[in-house]
């Protein structure tokens, strides 16, 4: 009889860990833990339902009666994503701080919801996203619209309007800036996350610097004296 492999005792040490974490976990964190090992093990594209199901140490009924598609465990993820940010966002929103450290605030704290899935979503990412997406960073986990939708709220955590047109600028403003930050993100395998909050930090005051910038413009072609903009 043939025996085993190092690599692979390791491989289903690895596997079983997951498993006995996973078991612990909510249902639907055991879908997306099933879900992220599955696709760095197979590919996002080749993986099945049945396989995100024995990841997740559940039946195909069970991970129907949670997810219809494996595009709905993703956009599930997003959702996942905004629930913790929104759980940990006080009622009462500090304004003594700055808007952008608000911001990088919240955005830190979603990177920190999605960490655990990291490894994973970075094997989606080199797929496009698998469910149509255009394939860019900033369509990985999603659809555009339904990510500007999260972005909104991720604003309206850091006490920052999202309605009407300033409301919409800012929102897409604030894609761009997640979506270089979130490439950074993928590749970050530091303990602190410290890469990545070096490159939101710096996306965020480019950002700022490019309102400023717009808003003194305005403001000197119409004769206005330029204000501060919070976003």
């Amino acid at each position: 009889m043939a025996k085993s492999s190092g690599k692979g005792k390791h491989e289903r040490a690895k596997r079983t860990s997951a498993a006995s974490s996973a078991a612990s976990s909510s249902p639907i964190e055991r879908v997306f833990a099933g879900a992220m090992e599955t696709a760095l093990r197979l590919g996002w594209r080749r993986a099945a339902l049945a396989d995100i199901a024995d990841a997740a140490g559940m039946s195909l009924a069970e991970l129907h009666a949670n997810f219809a598609d494996k595009g709905a465990i993703l956009r599930g993820l997003v959702d996942y994503a905004d629930r913790k940010v929104l759980e940990g966002t006080p009622k009462k929103i500090d304004t003594e701080t700055s808007p952008r450290d608000r911001l990088f605030d919240v955005l830190m704290r979603r990177f920190d919801a999605l960490r655990p899935y990291r490894e994973g979503l970075a094997a989606v990412a080199r797929e496009g996203g698998g469910i149509g997406a255009p394939g860019g960073v900033g369509d990985v986990i999603c659809g555009a619209q339904r990510m500007l939708r999260s972005l909104a709220w991720m604003l309206e955590a850091a006490g920052i309007g999202s309605g009407g047109w300033a409301g919409s600028a800012r929102v897409k403003g604030l894609g761009i800036v997640y979506a270089a930050t979130f490439a950074a993100w993928l590749r970050d395998e530091t303990e602190d996350m410290s890469q990545t909050m070096a490159a939101l930090d710096r996306n965020l005051a480019r950002a700022e610097r490019l309102v400023s910038t717009f808003s003194f413009r305005r403001a000197k072609g119409t004769g206005e004296t330029p204000a501060g903009s919070p976003a």
